[in-house]
């Protein structure tokens, strides 16, 4: 599993700081995580492969149940895998 290292700083209007506040709140998850997914959606999705090696890494866990945050930290530092180098 790969994991989040790169901060990325970015000035936005206060409307875009309420759209995203308002989203991540009905989501149940973090302003952060739905700039990766839009980053994700707008510039390259994961491959087949990326998704295949996910699929992998979590029969390894043999049973091992993931909390909800953990299995949301998975999926980001999946995508951010995917995404490569900036």
């Amino acid at each position: 599993m790969s994991m989040l290292k790169d901060r990325l700083q970015i000035l936005i209007s206060p409307d875009q700081r309420r759209r995203l506040e308002a989203e991540a709140k009905r989501r149940g998850s973090s302003i952060a995580t739905l700039v990766r997914e839009a980053i994700d959606e707008r510039y390259g999705a994961t491959t087949m492969e990326d998704r295949l090696r996910a699929v992998d890494e979590i029969a390894a866990l043999r049973g091992r149940f993931l909390t909800p945050a953990e299995l949301e930290q998975l999926i980001a530092e999946e995508r951010e895998a995917a995404a490569g180098p900036a």
